[in-house]
């Protein structure tokens, strides 16, 4: 009994493992969209702020020490709540909380690739 108790256990553990690995691939996949729809067009792809709207607007690189030094709330807010008087503008109630949340993941990202 206690042997196919133990097995039953594995053969469902499995595929929960499989979901939840791609539950986070899908996850990345759709801040990276989000991303690339929402914040690429001041932030620039790679976070730089090297495109037209950003130098105007002198966003800062999102790899910067001064954005990644923030905590993990503080870029949420700044998400949700809008910066500089609405230069950037606030995505709550646009975005939900975990799109919010995996955009502060994908920002961490960048500082990765500078």
């Amino acid at each position: 009994m206690k042997h196919s108790v133990t097995q039953m256990i594995r053969t469902l553990a499995f595929p929960f493992l499989v979901i939840l690995f791609f539950c986070g691939v899908a996850r990345a996949d759709d801040s990276a969209s989000v991303y690339k729809t929402k914040c690429s067009m001041c932030h620039a792809p790679d976070g730089s702020g090297n495109v037209p709207m950003g130098k105007q607007l002198k966003v800062v690189d999102l790899g910067s020490a001064d954005v990644q030094k923030q905590t993990d709330a503080q870029l949420a807010d700044s998400i949700a709540n809008g910066k500089n008087g609405g230069k950037m503008p606030a995505y709550k109630g646009k975005l939900t909380d975990d799109q919010i949340k995996g955009l502060v993941d994908y920002i961490r990202g960048l500082a990765k690739k500078h």
